[in-house]
């Protein structure tokens, strides 16, 4: 089957000039996200987890469109939307729709609940009567749990949760193909994230949906996604389905992710080893030769710092980028 997505090589770079530098100073680049590359299959949900820097939110904005590619492409049903200008791109948008991390913020608090829904399908779909657009927002609403007869209050009204509901009505009033979700469940608490996540995942299944999760927390990674990406200052270190990652992580900042994630029984959560990340995340004004994470990976090699790691396929899907972790599964598989 055919990928509904395919991103290869998307890098994604800003110009950030030095404070109090002159004007025809050169700027500096920031890499924000750096030869990028995976796939998403039909009806498919694909995690990406990673700390605050590693090019997680820059990465769905590059693919919504919101932030312009550098360089690589966007396959989206055979369609580049990495090279596109904004008119040719404005065919594709109503399939890629985004959930956004913080519910209140993303919504107009000068529009009525009814008003933020309705407003994608009225920019797309202007000719649309007024009444079938009403009878498709209470529908949505009763999809995303909420009551058709509140439909003319304003989000200050609501909580945080009934928000975050509100903005995956308006991502789903198109009907698309594929969502993006950039952490949104991470504002929430924790009762009220276990309920979106059902209700995202109980939508995915009913209508068909793609989707790419984004998140901090691994245990909620794998409990909606298939497959999952880790990146780290903006490059994929490791890619594997949600179960093997969590059970068998090869790469070294895969496993210290997957110690950071707590276990209920206190006996356990002492006795386990427990890999600590020492150091800063490197400015992505600079980032380290060779292997990006070599810098705070507790079992660096001098070689680490030579080339550039690319993703080594262990079989099965699995990928990662560490050439010592990869060269030893690929040993014991054929031991």
């Amino acid at each position: 089957m055919a990928p509904i997505l395919s991103v290869r090589d998307l890098s994604v770079t800003f110009d950030v000039r030095r404070p109090g530098a002159w004007p025809w100073t050169p700027p500096r680049k920031l890499h924000a996200v750096s030869e990028v590359s995976f796939d998403l299959q039909p009806g498919e949900c694909l995690g990406v987890v990673g700390e605050s820097g590693s090019g997680k939110s820059t990465l769905a904005r590059a693919i919504v469109g919101t932030v312009p590619s550098s360089g690589g492409h966007i396959m989206f049903e055979g369609a580049d939307l990495a090279n596109m200008d904004p008119r040719q791109r404005r065919v594709h948008r109503r399939d890629v729709q985004m959930i956004f991390q913080d519910p209140l913020a993303a919504l107009n608090p000068r529009m009525t609940v009814g008003d933020i829904i309705a407003e994608p399908l009225i920019t797309h779909e202007p000719k649309t009567p007024r009444k079938e657009v009403k009878a498709r927002v209470r529908e949505l609403m009763e999809k995303v749990g909420l009551l058709p007869n509140l439909i003319n209050r304003y989000p200050h009204e609501f909580s945080g949760g009934q928000c975050q509901r509100i903005g995956i009505a308006r991502a789903l009033i198109l009907r698309p193909k594929l969502i993006i979700c950039d952490e949104p469940v991470s504002a929430l608490d924790v009762s009220v994230q276990a309920q979106v996540v059902n209700l995202l995942m109980s939508l995915q299944r009913d209508m068909g949906l793609s989707m790419i999760f984004i998140a901090h927390d691994l245990s909620v990674v794998k409990h909606i996604s298939n497959r999952t990406v880790v990146m780290y200052l903006g490059r994929v270190m490791e890619t594997a389905n949600s179960d093997t990652l969590t059970t068998a992580p090869e790469h070294p900042y895969s496993q210290a992710l997957i110690a950071s994630v707590p276990i209920p029984d206190p006996v356990l959560e002492r006795a386990r080893p427990r890999p600590i990340l020492e150091g800063e995340l490197p400015s992505p004004l600079a980032p380290p030769s060779g292997c990006v994470f070599r810098t705070r990976c507790p079992q660096t090699q001098t070689s680490c710092a030579g080339e550039r790691p690319v993703l080594e396929d262990l079989g099965d899907g699995h990928q990662v980028a560490c050439p010592f972790h990869a060269a030893k599964q690929v040993l014991a598989a054929n031991a």
